[in-house]
């Protein structure tokens, strides 16, 4: 009797522990088929990185080994670290300290203002919407305004010249690095803002009143609690945009058409150009040049934003 009882019981039993697994199993099915398609997803983006991301930069770095019959030498890489070419990196390095610098401060103390007053006022609003248009103000559209303002014929030339002040004293610096280092600012400065702001929005009202309550003044505070906190995303900020600036070929190109004292000049010259015809992989050697300089300040940028990321939590 006893053991027909305990028959009929162990039968659910089972049946529920069946449909449990069954279930548990099914659902693991579901979660590995919504992981795989959440991945799906990301599949446009990797075929796009891959096809003009990495499948260039292994073009370069190949072509960089190679003669013009194709035999590996380390002639290209000699070529691009001596010379001319060795100074268009010194120039380009220059140039790009100058405008992130430049940029990193004028930008930052933009920042700054603007973090002070409302997050939903106007004025914020207007100077946001600003810099994400004027960071991608590039190119030959910005060369242009440059130019249309500043140059030999340009709008505030001949209004200087009909003052009687004489321009042709400056020279064409529009056309040269002082030029340069005006243009590229503009569009830095913006950039700056987009980047830095957040960091400085992280700033807790709090911290500010611990230190009043202390007894600690504005320069106390900034001393040793806002300095300090925000010089890691500044520098990194500042890293951005010197990447931003040495890779900028567009509106270097629009300025300067007859010389090529930038890297991405002489190499955009050497893809180009009927004179070097045969020397394409010294355009390489120069490219990769370019992307370990770059890839080094993108990994000093992301060290430092890790590092901020721990305070801004």
């Amino acid at each position: 009797m006893s053991s027909g009882v305990s028959e009929s019981s162990a039968a659910p039993l089972a049946t529920t522990t069946a449909l449990a697994d069954a279930a548990l199993t099914r659902g693991g099915i579901g979660r590995g088929l919504r992981r795989a398609l959440d991945y799906a997803g990301l599949l446009p983006f990797a075929a796009f990185a891959a096809l003009f991301l990495l499948w260039p930069t292994v073009i370069v770095v190949v072509g960089a080994f190679q003669d013009p019959e194709g035999g590996l030498t380390l002639a290209n890489l000699r070529q691009a670290l001596q010379g001319t070419y060795l100074q268009t990196f010194v120039t380009s390095t220059v140039l790009s300290t100058i405008t992130a610098v430049l940029g990193a401060v004028g930008g930052g103390l933009l920042a700054w203002a603007i973090s002070v007053g409302r997050r939903d006022g106007l004025l914020r609003r207007i100077v946001l919407a600003g810099s994400g248009t004027l960071a991608q103000f590039g190119g030959v559209m910005l060369a242009f305004a440059f130019l249309a303002t500043f140059g030999f014929n340009g709008l505030v030339t001949l209004f200087l010249q009909d003052l009687g002040v004489d321009t042709f004293a400056w020279g064409a610096w529009i056309y040269e690095l002082p030029g340069l280092v005006l243009v590229y600012t503009f569009f830095q400065i913006p950039l700056m803002v987009i980047v830095f702001l957040p960091a400085v929005d992280g700033l807790r009202p709090q911290w500010r009143e611990a230190c009043e309550s202390l007894g600690g003044s504005a320069w106390t505070y900034w001393r040793h609690v806002g300095f300090p906190i925000l010089w890691p995303s500044f520098l990194g900020a500042t890293l951005l945009l010197f990447a931003n600036a040495f890779s900028a070929y567009a509106t270097a190109k629009a300025l300067i058409s007859q010389a090529s004292p930038l890297v991405p000049l002489r190499i955009g010259t050497f893809l180009t150009s009927e004179i070097v015809l045969g020397q394409a992989n010294v355009g390489k050697a120069l490219a990769l040049g370019m992307i370990v300089i770059v890839a080094l300040t993108m990994f000093l940028y992301a060290l430092l934003q890790n590092r901020t990321a721990r305070w801004l939590r």
